[in-house]
């Protein structure tokens, strides 16, 4: 079976961040049980212009950005892709700019997110910290809102020189990484929700169906992908608790609409 792994590498340079990526795929290769098709995919190489705040993508549609850059093509990646690495230095505490914008570029998916069923996660390279906060932020806030299945990412020292205990620790990390994204990418069924992403799924399509209607794009596609009748994002079996949960839920995004 062909799995397709497209890594996103927000790196200007083929160093630290990039080598972390080869050593990804060289690892998760040894597995055999799939055959991997890798693609690395340097965002220097896109144009991205930056948003700018119209709010067209959330309230009419994507196709109708004023922008015309390589925003498109970047998400066919993502679509004909098995699973997703989102590989980047450190920048300031944060991705460099090139990622972060093509996250803005991609923001109208955090409301109506397709990912489900595709797998994916994060590798920090980094001088000396702050690299877990921004695997969280890549991990938790943008691959579990955009739908995707995600396996917890890592960090790498990348400060010159490297010794070779800290190169040693590094290949453990990113092999540490690969595992946990193969064995994601090899589990056949989606998992139950957990309440709190329960919670996020109920109060967000209470407060689209109330506040919103058939004109703007977010209610569309909730009632297209039949959302508003579902009781999550893909059809899963919760249990009683968690039907008692989604209820809940439900009333409490009803009151947020009604007192907004």
């Amino acid at each position: 079976m062909m799995k397709r792994i497209t890594a996103f590498i927000a790196s200007g340079q083929k160093r630290a961040t990039f080598e972390a990526m080869t050593e990804f795929e060289n690892e998760l290769k040894k597995y055999g049980d799939f055959e991997f098709k890798f693609e690395y995919v340097f965002l220097k190489d896109y144009r991205l212009e930056n948003c700018k705040g119209c709010n067209l993508c959330f309230n009419k549609g994507e196709e109708f950005c004023p922008l015309k850059d390589d925003r498109d093509l970047l998400i066919r990646k993502m679509e004909e892709s098995d699973g997703i690495i989102f590989a980047t230095p450190n920048y300031a505490f944060h991705t460099p700019a090139v990622m972060k914008c093509m996250i803005d570029r991609m923001a109208f998916m955090l409301h109506r997110p397709r990912y489900f069923g595709k797998t994916f996660t994060a590798v920090v390279s980094q001088g000396i910290l702050g690299g877990e906060d921004i695997v969280k932020y890549l991990c938790n806030s943008i691959g579990k809102n955009l739908g995707f299945s995600v396996s917890k990412g890592c960090v790498v020292r990348s400060l010159e020189p490297r010794t070779e205990k800290q190169q040693k620790q590094a290949v453990r990390r990113i092999d540490k990484c690969a595992a946990r994204f193969h064995a994601a990418l090899s589990r056949e069924k989606k998992r139950s929700p957990g309440f709190f992403r329960l919670m996020l799924f109920r109060i967000s399509r209470t407060n689209i169906k109330t506040i919103l209607n058939a004109g703007f794009r977010d209610y569309s596609y909730y009632s297209e992908q039949g959302w508003f009748e579902n009781d999550y994002y893909y059809p899963v079996k919760l249990g009683f608790f968690k039907k008692l949960a989604g209820r809940f839920f439900d009333n409490i995004g009803l009151r947020i609409a009604k007192n907004r």
